[in-house]
């Protein structure tokens, strides 16, 4: 008998557990399309409601991203017209700590005035502030697209 109510007890509490990672996995959701939508609305002065004080981001070094970088450098750390992300794997580490994992499509305007079309690949490290919003903290991206 003790043995069944562990065992009820356990499960009762995973479910529990697995509802809780469902809510913050849309926190992140909530996150990352706040990101790309304040990007796509030109609104740069509100990125910093989705990243820690210290975001750290490492981005391709390939023709088409360093061009973009050196137009976009007043922008900061994020210098595209818009981006598209498309995770393929988010995991909530800890309670404190994330990850996402995919791919990208980023848009940014050229000297001449065409749109371009860079991908990538990322992984972003999310924290989870005070408030309990997830923000972008750290960022690696390749030219690498798998």
């Amino acid at each position: 008998m003790f043995l069944k109510f562990t065992l009820f007890l356990m499960l009762i509490g995973f479910s529990s557990y697995a509802q809780d990672i469902k809510k913050e996995l849309a926190k992140i959701e909530e996150t990352r399309e706040g990101f790309m939508l304040a990007i796509k609305e030109k609104r740069y002065q509100d990125l910093s409601q989705f990243t820690t004080s210290d975001m750290e981001n490492i981005g391709p070094a390939s023709t088409g991203f360093l061009e973009m970088y050196k137009l976009g450098q007043a922008r900061g750390a994020f210098p595209y017209d818009r981006i598209i992300m498309s995770p393929k794997e988010t995991v909530v580490v800890s309670d404190t700590v994330a990850y996402d994992y995919g791919t990208s499509k980023v848009y940014y305007t050229n000297e001449a005035g065409e749109e371009k079309l860079l991908t990538n690949s990322y992984l972003v490290i999310l924290k989870k502030d005070n408030k309990g919003n997830w923000l972008l903290h750290r960022e690696v991206a390749s030219g690498q697209v798998k």
